[in-house]
């Protein structure tokens, strides 16, 4: 489970990008170097609006990609992205992340091994509780 976490962060990354255009980052979402060690820094707070991101992504990633794996008309395809998409911005507004801190948390969690467990495992108790 833990070495797919990339790959399933990489396509959560890639369906976040293009809702990255509707809102820009402020300064307040720059990031923090935490010490020494060249991360960003990730609050408690973020992270658990991280976990509950991902999850509700996974979720609209599995209730969408039949459709669009299926559809063949592209009026119809991009209907069913815009959908998607839509439901994907309002969980990173409900969670109070714009899509480029998404995405750097996601690539701070996914340098850091330690990190990346415990992400792992708020994951896994996230998708017991939703």
């Amino acid at each position: 489970m833990i070495a797919k976490l990339p790959q399933m962060i990489a396509a959560g990354c890639l369906l976040i990008c293009v809702v990255s255009g509707i809102r820009g980052a402020s300064a307040a979402d720059a990031p923090k170097q935490a010490g020494n060690s060249g991360q960003p820094a990730v609050s408690d707070r973020e992270l658990a609006s991280f976990v509950k991101a991902y999850v509700d992504y996974q979720r609209i990633r599995s209730q969408y990609a039949p459709a669009l794996a299926k559809e063949t008309d592209p009026t119809r395809k991009k209907q069913i992205e815009q959908e998607a998409n839509t439901k994907i911005k309002r969980s990173l507004d409900t969670n109070r992340l714009s899509p480029e801190r998404y995405n750097r948390i996601f690539a701070t969690v996914n340098g850091n091994e330690s990190l990346r467990k415990r992400v792992l495992k708020q994951v896994e108790e996230e998708r017991k509780n939703s």
